[in-house]
């Protein structure tokens, strides 16, 4: 999907000056059309989970398009991520989604796809969505660029597939042992966050939170004792609760 300046800037909820002044210093990820700028969603969400496309994973353009140097993003990111912090995302939006989500531990897979397709086998019903489907969805997302964000946490989520119910859902994920998601780190996931939202900007503002909290280290710790929902929606209501300070 291709978006313009008007709507990536509505959809990251900052001002169009501000993409602008991402663009002339190419730190966010963009392309020329017809002397245009465009962002494409993808890429966009892989910037927003660590910035992959930095780490040279660029896709191939198409031969019409003059695709922008995106080598510095880490200014724009973490701009991005301050906006988060001042409240300008969802305010409690992880919580409530993780909430209305479920937490299941030690689900043995071998690989990527059998945990895909056996996670989707128990939480389709919850999400009126069909097993099959879902996970063909969740695969050809990976097949396009796996959704690892280094330090053993994933964030599996399909490209225009969002819940028609008036809430998020985000279902965690402890694999009973830690496996291959194609990190760029070459670490094993140990903590997946199966992202259902209801419609792409709530997808962007959920994909930022969970990229930050992927950054915290207390965080990390947390998730590597696979604690039980209760303990962990107490700590993310006080991890979010920073953001309105």
């Amino acid at each position: 999907m291709d978006l313009k300046i008007k709507e990536i800037a509505k959809l990251l909820n900052v001002s169009e000056t501000t993409i602008r002044r991402w663009l002339a210093k190419e730190e966010i990820p963009a392309y020329r059309l017809h002397h245009q700028y465009r962002f494409s969603l993808v890429e966009i969400e892989n910037w927003m989970m660590g910035s992959r496309l930095a780490k040279g994973k660029k896709p191939l353009p198409p031969k019409e398009e003059e695709r922008e140097s995106s080598s510095s993003q880490t200014k724009s990111h973490k701009a991005l991520l301050e906006n988060v912090q001042k409240g300008g995302m969802q305010q409690f939006g992880l919580y409530r989604a993780l909430h209305c989500g479920q937490v299941i531990t030690s689900l043995d897979a071998q690989n990527k796809e059998d945990l895909i397709n056996k996670t989707m086998e128990r939480v389709s019903q919850q999400l009126s969505l069909d097993p099959i489907v879902i996970s063909e969805l969740l695969l050809d997302r990976e097949r396009l660029m796996p959704t690892a964000l280094n330090k053993g946490i994933a964030v599996p989520h399909a490209r225009d597939a969002f819940l028609k119910k008036p809430h998020d859902v985000i279902v965690i994920l402890f694999p009973k042992e830690p496996i291959d998601w194609g990190a760029l780190d070459g670490e094993p996931v140990h903590t997946l966050f199966f992202l259902f939202a209801c419609n792409e900007k709530r997808h962007l503002h959920l994909l930022a939170k969970l990229a930050h909290l992927s950054r915290d280290g207390v965080a990390l710790k947390l998730l590597q004792q696979k604690p039980e929902k209760r303990e962990l929606l107490n700590y993310i209501r006080r991890w979010e609760s920073k953001f309105s300070n």
